[in-house]
């Protein structure tokens, strides 16, 4: 399908939900849930800072959507997210019966750039959505807003404590 104008708009508000968990001390990862009808019934950013590691808003709005929508709803919906669906994340989106992703960046690209700053890797593997949850509609990256994702994953990464060179652009 390639992503829409209005795709890149609700990417855009999770980007903008990715930077306020970035200001509050968390990672920088936002999402929406946007039905049919275009109404945007829940958004999240990451609150792993807590000390829950499984605090991630793509998990949360299969929860809340499980316990708020029908299943035709659930289906007919769209998951918007800054970063592409950690493997928890991609597989309770499957579980929960929920409709397409679009993202801003994949998770590929988040390796990629936490490999060139000398990051430690992730506790999970980096594996696409349809790996997990075969079957689902993927929609992404969204070029235009990559830049700036990265950025906020590198601002995340130099106050993590390391302090690599500055980034191109950035």
């Amino acid at each position: 399908m390639g992503l829409t104008r209005a795709d890149i708009d609700h990417l855009t508000r999770c980007v903008e939900l990715a930077e306020e968990g970035l200001e509050a001390g968390d990672e920088p990862f936002g999402s929406i849930l946007v039905d049919a009808d275009g109404l945007v019934l829940y958004e999240g950013r990451n609150r792993v800072a807590g000390g829950d590691s499984t605090a991630h808003p793509e998990l949360a709005i299969a929860q809340w959507a499980l316990a708020n929508l029908a299943p035709e709803r659930r289906a007919a919906a769209t998951v918007y997210t800054s970063g592409e669906h950690c493997p928890m994340c991609a597989g309770a989106h499957g579980w929960a019966g929920l409709g397409r992703i679009a993202f801003a960046a994949s998770a590929a690209m988040l390796g990629s750039w936490r490999r060139e700053w000398g990051a430690a890797p992730g506790p999970v593997a980096a594996l696409p959505v349809n790996l997990v949850a075969p079957g689902i509609q993927v929609d992404g990256p969204a070029d235009e807003l990559v830049p700036r994702i990265r950025y906020l994953h590198f601002r995340a990464f130099q106050e993590s404590g390391r302090r690599p060179a500055p980034v191109e652009g950035t």
